[in-house]
């Protein structure tokens, strides 16, 4: 965790010596080029000349006071995600060359956006290296002494400047969950991290370890698990606030790492299944972040957490296996393990707690992957309502969604002939529609449920890290969502 003291300032100090201005792509560029070169005492000309204020553009440059100037263009119309992905540029490319204090001008941008210049600036410090032997290079800016000014008149300038710190500064957790290795990160791992997380911010949190899996008959989770070395757990947490109307209950797929099991996967890009706990990432961040940011909302987050492992013990295709609902399911693939946990998550929720809304996330197939790219989530709900609302907060976050078909014509894909359900249609096509509409069968028929596939989204960030990196996609999101309702 950086140590950067985020302040507000009201004017520029002659020990501000480096100040960023961020430039929207606006008719009026010219004459704000030219009033800027100006007061910095530089040649209008050559600044109209060199910067066009495209987004994530850079110029920087010394004003008479030998003051360095650092020009940020945010394009025409940048949304949310951009103007975070801006800032986050910046200081990702230029943190090594900061001094320890520096200041960003805000007086001309909406208001709102202060939020956004003080997340991507914070997320810009992060470092991936998290295992790294070698001396790391000194960055004055995350030194005990490191100071972001905001130079802004809003009067909600210091809320705004909380939530974007606060949102930051979990994400940079959610960071490293994903972005640890196999070996460095189990189901304990994930449940000590919830365990910390409650003690520090208030919120219940209960752990069922492979006894009380066992007693209480979690039996799909366990499955999944027993060709592990590291026990499964169930991790649940509960924050309530005393302004609470609604209940939300939020599922997230934590396999810490996925093998395929005995359908076992390629080695080509088996290394990325690290990532597989996408889904328990983002309900970690999301609850963190309600009790952080106390959101008037009820939360309840569940994360079945295993490993799918390759042994003598893995469950096997073929296999027929029990749940927490009380269905049996077929193993088809035991590659498609993500939603086998989810069933008993999702069971576990609605039978153990009353809840107005359901949301469950799981980095769960490459179907998704295929029709979406690495741009956008798939959302599969029947409630148009849950839908629009889930839609508008991917809309302010820029974390899309894009709805696709839950019809009921998709059922055939998961009959079985010797159980209640197969968990995998065998069919090269529909493969994130038919995952869902497995899922739908351990909802007990709950009338405002959403399932996100974000396969695609929540490992990438190849700005940050050539070889790919966790992005926490599904954080920013929910929280705006749990805000709008």
């Amino acid at each position: 965790m950086n140590n950067i003291k985020v302040t507000l300032v009201a004017q520029f100090q002659p020990e501000h010596k480096v100040i960023i201005l961020p430039i929207l792509q606006t008719e009026e560029l010219s004459v704000e080029l030219a009033q800027i070169a100006e007061t910095f005492g530089v040649d209008a000309l050559l600044l109209q000349t060199d910067f066009k204020a495209d987004l994530k553009e850079i110029h920087s440059f010394y004003s008479t006071g030998n003051q360095k100037i650092i020009l940020l263009g945010l394009g025409k119309k940048a949304n949310s995600s951009e103007i975070i992905r801006a800032f986050r540029t910046l200081i990702h490319q230029q943190k090594s060359k900061l001094p320890n204090e520096i200041t960003i001008d805000a007086r001309k941008l909406p208001e709102t956006w202060i939020e956004f210049i003080v997340n991507g600036s914070i997320l810009g410090t992060y470092d991936l290296r998290l295992y790294k032997t070698d001396e790391k290079a000194s960055i004055p800016l995350l030194g005990n002494d490191g100071v972001l000014n905001i130079l802004a008149e809003s009067e909600n300038a210091q809320t705004l400047v909380e939530k974007g710190k606060a949102i930051a500064e979990t994400q940079m957790q959610v960071f490293d969950l994903m972005n640890a290795p196999a070996n460095k990160k189990s189901p304990h791992t994930l449940a000590k991290w919830a365990v910390a997380s409650g003690e520090k911010y208030n919120y219940s949190v209960k752990v069922l370890e492979k006894q009380q899996l066992n007693s209480q008959k979690l039996n799909a989770l366990l499955a999944v698990g027993q060709g592990s070395e590291h026990a499964p757990m169930l991790i649940i947490m509960e924050y309530r606030s005393p302004k609470a109307k609604q209940t939300v209950g939020l599922v997230g797929k934590g396999v810490t790492f996925d093998t395929g099991g005995i359908s076992i996967k390629s080695s080509t890009n088996m290394h990325l299944m690290k990532s597989d706990m996408g889904g328990a990432a983002a309900v970690f961040g999301a609850i963190e972040l309600a009790a952080k940011l106390e959101l008037p909302v009820h939360l309840v987050g569940i994360v079945p957490a295993c490993e799918n492992a390759v042994d003598g013990k893995s469950f096997k295709p073929s296999d027929v296996i029990n749940s927490y609902s009380g269905k049996t399911i077929e193993i088809i693939d035991t590659d498609a393990e993500g939603r086998l946990i989810l069933a008993d998550g999702l069971s576990y929720l609605t039978r153990n707690f009353k809840v107005d809304t359901i949301i469950d996330l799981a980095t769960l197939t490459g179907s998704c992957v295929a029709t979406l790219g690495y741009h956008a989530a798939g959302m599969f709900t029947n409630n148009d309502e849950l839908a629009d609302t889930l839609t508008e907060a991917a809309n302010q976050t820029g974390e899309r969604l894009w709805r696709l078909p839950l019809w009921d014509v998709y059922k055939e894909d998961i009959l079985s002939d010797i159980a209640d359900v197969r968990n995998y249609s065998g069919k090269p096509m529909a493969g994130a529609i038919s995952a869902a509409k497995f899922l739908e069968v351990f909802t007990d028929n709950h009338q405002n449920w959403a399932h996100l596939d974000i396969a695609g989204t929540a490992f990438g960030d190849t700005d940050f890290a050539p070889q790919r990196a966790g992005t926490a996609f599904g954080v920013r999101l929910l929280v705006d969502f749990l805000s709008k309702i």
